[in-house]
């Protein structure tokens, strides 16, 4: 629980974040050769982490459309990925409404809405340069994401945000260290986990400082909403609409992806580590229950 966990002093975190925020920052428009040719035959994502991977409708593609499939789901989740930093930066902007402007704290604050914007730009671009759609969510998570950082405060709201950083960062990961994967979309993943774990480690100490001032009828509501907004996190990931690109039937293509044991995995295995932590933090409980199970990061 809450109490099991430790944070050291927030002014001491956050001065110590952004002297490495200060050491390990990258430009896109300069790091990142957006003219370099994209290779013919290389896949976006691994193709073990496509969605229809081990699917009937998987076997019935070929190599040229697995490689297609991947490079809009790539798109999907890159410009669903924008979609979460533009919440995150609303949150991290209202959090500095009601911060001294003078403290380290505001200071990363400020400092992580910057790298956020960067990251945006890039997602941005890099969707723009392999030539796909910039999907985003589907249009009642788009509409909900409207109202969201009105309605989400306290630890779900930094739950919230470390929910989808940390699927991002373990998929990413993977797709970094694959030199099968296009090399364009190996470098954005770098660069994006090297500035994210700055961000995870300010999100987590805040998840348990907030935590451990909460009643019992709190901490239900947190539970409740990190759980719901965790689904909707996983179930934006993959726009139905990525299929058309192969000429497979947006709802069929999207029924089946749920129903595919290897892409629940992929889900499970991308959350294991927030998990964990969202467990020992008390933020995993019988009110989102429900939420856990349909979104495969709880079994």
């Amino acid at each position: 629980m809450v109490r099991t966990l430790q944070v050291n002093d927030r002014e001491k975190t956050a001065a110590r974040l952004l002297k490495s925020s200060a050491k390990n920052s990258y430009d896109p428009d300069v790091d990142i050769d957006w003219n370099a040719p994209l290779l013919d035959d290389a896949p976006y994502i691994p193709f073990h982490r496509s969605s229809l991977y081990g699917t009937r409708m998987w076997d019935r593609l070929d190599h040229a459309q697995r490689v297609e499939l991947t490079k809009h789901e790539f798109a999907s989740i890159a410009s669903n990925g924008l979609w979460f930093e533009v919440l995150l930066m609303q949150m991290l902007l209202k959090e500095f409404y009601d911060s001294d402007p003078r403290s380290e704290h505001a200071h990363y604050a400020l400092t992580e809405i910057a790298d956020e914007c960067r990251h945006s730009t890039m997602f941005g671009k890099a969707v723009r340069r392999v030539g796909a759609p910039a999907y985003g969510p589907v249009p009642l998570l788009r509409h909900g994401g409207r109202v969201l950082p009105a309605i989400l405060k306290g630890p779900s709201a930094y739950a919230s945000i470390l929910v989808a950083e940390e699927i991002l960062d373990r998929f990413q990961r993977d797709q970094m260290n694959d030199e099968t994967v296009q090399p364009l979309v190996r470098m954005v993943n770098r660069i994006h986990v090297l500035e994210e774990a700055r961000h995870v480690t300010f999100a987590r100490e805040e998840v348990i400082r907030r935590m451990e001032k909460c009643n019992a009828a709190e901490r239900a509501w947190h539970q409740y909403w990190t759980a719901l907004v965790s689904y909707g996190i996983c179930f934006s990931l993959i726009n139905p609409r990525v299929y058309k690109s192969v000429g497979l039937r947006p709802r069929d293509a999207h029924a089946a992806a749920w129903a595919n044991p290897h892409f629940q995995d992929t889900l499970h295995w991308g959350g294991e580590k927030i998990m964990s932590f969202l467990d020992e933090a008390g933020l995993i409980g019988k009110p989102g229950m429900t939420f856990w199970r349909k979104s495969f990061l709880i079994r």
